[in-house]
């Protein structure tokens, strides 16, 4: 009788540990990671790692990829697109421009990157290392009413911050520029990018643009191919215009004499857009030139630093500037572009 009751339970024992076992395979077929976590997507940063300084802008190179249908990457919340590499020679791999803000926090951080492949979709994860950069502290001393706004012209300052906020929401869907990027005017950087404006005792946000000292109406030329997305006249930049490149790229030029552009025009590499001024709050004839990469304020001279050939347009002869006395000469402390 125990020995019938043995037989029993060990028939039970062997349907169950069969059925536990299918069970298994079939579960397995359907959710692997769930069942075997250790097995799960490939550790962050696993796919390589860049490095960078804040202000800086990363081309990002994704290799061994072809047809995909679109390669798009995602960094700090911000997010960038990715293209066929242009100076593959019609090989595989797609690249693209991270820009690392002046104020991203130094230390490791992931760029994800979504492959899309007919109906599959390929996942990378790079590590991007982001090294805190030195920047200068300037003391100003200004007029009071170049620093300080009153309530008339703290609503229209806000306003205008707003204005360009809806511009340069919307990231073009074609990469209109060209490799190789060029600098609009050439001449003394009397205000650096990043640095630090105390005015009048009053500490300020980081600079975030380039200032460019040269005489009143020298020429300023576009810094690569785009279309014209805004053009202002705002209290702080004076006459400026903002540039949009594609693919999240924008150039912005400030404190301009002249506008010769308007909203909506195409523009090609070093063709004469505006003219140097000294419009808006600033000191002297000075250009305010700015970049910003997928919503990241990088300097502007960070692009000229990429490695693609040169712009034709770079060694392209300016048009003349005119004659100007000696007296209305940049000053060395030519300043602008107040973001408060």
């Amino acid at each position: 009788m125990r020995q019938a009751n043995g037989q029993r339970r060990e028939k039970t024992m062997s349907f169950l540990d069969r059925f536990l076992i299918i069970s298994v395979v079939l579960l397995t077929s359907v959710f692997p990671v769930e069942l075997f976590p250790n097995t799960g997507p490939a550790p962050r940063g696993g796919d390589g790692q860049f490095t960078g300084k804040q202000g800086q802008v990363i081309l990002i190179n994704v290799p061994d990829i072809k047809d995909a249908t679109s390669v798009k990457a995602g960094f700090l919340g911000r997010k960038l697109t990715l293209f066929p590499n242009p100076t593959a020679g019609g090989g595989a791999g797609y690249v693209g421009l991270l820009g690392i803000d002046l104020q991203d926090e130094p230390g490791a951080h992931e760029l994800t990157v979504d492959v899309q492949l007919g109906e599959k979709m390929r996942h990378l994860s790079y590590q991007v290392l982001v090294l805190k950069e030195k920047f200068s502290v300037e003391h100003l001393t200004l007029p009071k009413d170049k620093v300080d706004l009153d309530e008339k012209a703290a609503a229209r300052w806000k306003a205008e911050q707003e204005q360009v906020r809806k511009a340069l929401a919307e990231e073009s869907a074609m990469r209109l520029w060209q490799t190789g990027f060029i600098e609009p005017v050439h001449g003394k950087r009397t205000g650096i990018f990043g640095s630090v404006r105390i005015m009048n005792g009053q500490a300020r946000n980081p600079h975030n643009g380039e200032d460019i000292g040269a005489p009143m109406g020298t020429d300023v030329m576009a810094s690569n191919d785009g279309v014209v997305r805004l053009v202002v006249d705002h209290i702080f930049s004076g006459r400026g215009i903002f540039v949009d490149h594609g693919l999240g790229l924008y150039s912005m030029y400030f404190h301009l004499s002249d506008v010769l552009v308007k909203e909506g025009d195409l523009i090609k590499a070093g063709q004469v857009i505006g003219k140097v001024g000294a419009t808006g709050r600033a000191t002297g004839p000075h250009l305010h030139w700015g970049m910003k990469v997928n919503g990241a304020r990088v300097n502007p001279y960070a692009l000229l630093e990429l490695p693609f050939s040169q712009n034709p347009a770079a060694v392209r002869p300016a048009l003349a500037s005119p004659m100007v006395s000696p007296q209305t000469e940049p000053s060395p402390t030519a300043v602008g572009g107040d973001t408060r």
